[in-house]
């Protein structure tokens, strides 16, 4: 298949060839757009109808030094023709804004992979700020890849002279020169970019039309010079997905979508209380704009006057939500032990990411299991939802809030920050196909003293669930006391009574692990396998990638992956028995495999990763098969 341009009078027959797949990262300063021009080309392939994957990388200072290898932001977007499960081991194409952005991103970069280097950077100065000695472009270092140098700030400015900017401001929209120009090298639709412009820009439209000539420009550049003389086309993934109306959407954008349609199913207004903490801003950004829905949210001065106001709007009778971080749980746990003890549904949002302390807030991780099992004072247990995808994180929103209602308790929802930022298609669910999250509050009295007496008991518990009722204050006849102090069983008055506090703490621990969870589903095709993959999480997508690969090799594996880490499905303990071999990868030291040592005796195979980015699939692939070939 082949198209036609024009360039310098002449007609050039540029080949068009089909792939089934694509790796494209962009990469440059955190001032450069790489995220806004890895957002706009997921968004124009996510309407072409793509699988896709993206992971977003930013860099761990607000503003670090420009040309410096910490400052260096880029965004890694997978896309094909058929379903996909990461954002891609390597990179098929680097495109590199500078010499930073190079040298922190080649050593991704496979041989024979296509590289787009701005060269208008690669200066003595910007080169010796990272430690090259000579030009990369010049020294033969790069001639296993395929180089394409553009001058691309340059071509930016030439193409913006008619515009009346300074050149500093018409440098600024070099990322979408080169946005247009893989549009081009990609056939991606540019419609929805023109449109996004033209909104985003709304109030300065000299900037907006500096924006789209840019954008065109690449395009047209892309289309006549010889540089790039094959485009590429990957079909849209049409057999990779269920009928409906899908969207692209992150992992932050689904959970705070959940959360609106958990308020709506339970017929509950929804109240966030949050403090900002990087990678869980996001959530309380959206939420903040669906006033609409009856959504209330308290930016508030801390973590504990964020957590302190949702659970008073519990107490309240709202659908009481808190989103933070790791270092923010530590300082939400009292008032997580007191929901506890007040027995009171609440949502804990843990966004996990790099620690300890501040750690690596743009990096992600899973290594808050064991503080959202077991981070409070005495026994204080809390049921644990782990979304595994982004779209998922929407199902995962509706789940935690199920469980929080039904058995008026806080649940901890533990999401991460490549689930958070990352994308894929989700289908937008019919509202028939939703859970019914009802609930109703006290009315009136529900025990009778012996004298015949009708009074309100608030910790008089529902003989299935063990949940107590929900009591909304200002109800008449139904006034009772809250407070951190143990309660006296069903009265709720204080009670220092040893044997009270043993039925309490018993009671408590009975009713988290009285949840009723589905079941686990176990990926075992041929039903004789020795050996399963148990995951939790985020590594959902490696770990199923790794597992098609090897299954493609011709051996064979299980696999199972856990929504539910507390309480843990009934019947986990009798798959982990079916297999001889059980390997647990984690971006931790090995939490879930702890957890599943100690509760079933089982010798699991703890595989383990803290380097700030998720696994990749080739890496777990490897490991795995080790584990077969070693029997």
């Amino acid at each position: 298949m082949a198209v036609l341009s024009v360039e310098s009078k002449e007609i050039h027959r540029k080949d068009v060839r089909r792939l089934d797949r694509v790796v494209i990262r962009f990469a440059g300063d955190s001032g450069d757009g790489m995220q806004l021009t890895g957002d706009r080309f997921t968004s124009e392939t996510a309407s072409f109808g793509n699988d896709l994957s993206t992971l977003p990388n930013f860099p761990a200072e607000i503003r670090a030094p420009a040309g410096t290898l910490p400052g260096v932001s880029s965004f890694q977007l997978h896309f094909a023709d058929h379903d996909i499960l990461t954002p891609g081991d390597a990179p098929n194409v680097l495109v590199a804004m500078n010499p930073a952005a190079l040298k922190a991103n080649i050593a991704d970069v496979p041989r024979g992979a296509e590289l787009i280097v701005n060269t208008d950077e690669f200066t003595k100065r910007a080169m010796a700020k990272v430690g090259y000695e000579a030009s990369p472009l010049e020294d033969g270092s790069l001639d296993a890849y395929h180089v394409h140098p553009v001058p691309l700030t340059t071509l930016t400015v030439e193409a913006l002279k008619e515009f009346d900017l300074s050149r500093k401001e018409a440098e600024r929209s070099k990322n979408m020169f080169a946005l247009g120009l893989l549009s081009w090298m990609y056939h991606r639709p540019t419609e929805g970019t023109e449109k996004f412009l033209k909104a985003k820009f709304a109030k300065k439209p000299h900037i907006a039309a500096a924006n789209l000539a840019a954008f065109k420009a690449g395009w047209n550049f892309g289309e006549t010079t010889e540089g790039f003389a094959v485009s590429y086309e990957v079909a849209p993934a049409a057999k990779a997905f269920p009928q409906g109306t899908y969207r692209n959407i992150s992992g932050n954008l689904a959970l705070a979508y959940g959360l609106v349609a958990a308020s709506r199913r339970s017929e509950l207004p929804l109240f966030l209380g949050s403090y900002p903490i990087t990678p869980a801003s996001d959530i309380l950004h959206e939420l903040s704009r669906h006033k609409n829905f009856g959504v209330r949210t308290f930016q508030a001065e801390d973590e504990i006057a964020g957590i302190g106001a949702a659970l008073g709007a519990a107490f309240g009778g709202s659908l009481a939500v808190t989103t933070t971080s790791g270092p923010g749980v530590a300082l939400k746990s009292e008032t997580i032990g007191l929901a506890v003890s007040l027995e009171l549904p609440l949502i804990v949002v843990d966004i996990q990411r790099g620690g300890p302390s501040t750690g690596l807030p743009t990096k992600t991780e899973q290594a808050d299991l064991l503080q959202a099992m077991y981070g409070r004072n005495g026994e204080a247990p809390v049921p644990i939802v782990a979304p595994r995808t982004p779209a998922d994180c929407f199902d995962a929103a509706l789940e935690a809030a199920r469980i929080a209602v039904t058995y008026r308790t806080p649940v901890f929802l533990l999401s991460d920050g490549y689930l958070a930022n990352g994308s894929e298609p989700w289908r937008i669910p019919e509202v028939d196909e939703l859970p019914d999250l009802r609930t109703r509050f006290a009315q009136g009295p529900n025990h009778t003293l012996d004298d015949g007496t009708e009074v309100f008991w608030p910790y008089k518990r529902d003989p299935q669930t063990l949940a107590r009722p929900w009591a909304v204050p200002g109800t008449p006849g139904l006034e009772h006391r809250i407070g951190g102090i143990e309660k006296q069983d069903g009265t709720g008055n204080i009670s220092y009574d040893p044997a009270n506090h043993d039925l309490m703490v018993r009671t408590r621990q009975a009713k988290i692990d009285g949840i009723q969870v589905p079941d686990l589903e176990v990926d075992d095709p041929t039903g004789d396998a020795d050996t399963l993959v148990l995951g939790w999480g985020s590594t959902y997508g490696p770990i199923t990638a790794a597992v098609r690969r090897l299954r493609t090799a011709g051996d064979t594996i299980a696999q199972a992956h856990l929504r539910h880490l507390n309480p843990f499905p009934a019947n986990l303990g009798e798959v982990l028995a079916r297999y001889e071999h059980v390997v647990v990868p984690e971006m931790n030291l090995g939490q879930l495999a702890t957890l599943i040592r100690a509760k079933y005796l089982v010798d699991a195979h703890s595989y383990n990763q803290v380097n700030g980015m998720p696994f990749k699939a080739e890496q777990l692939a490897h490991v795995l098969e080790e584990v077969l070939h070693a029997r």
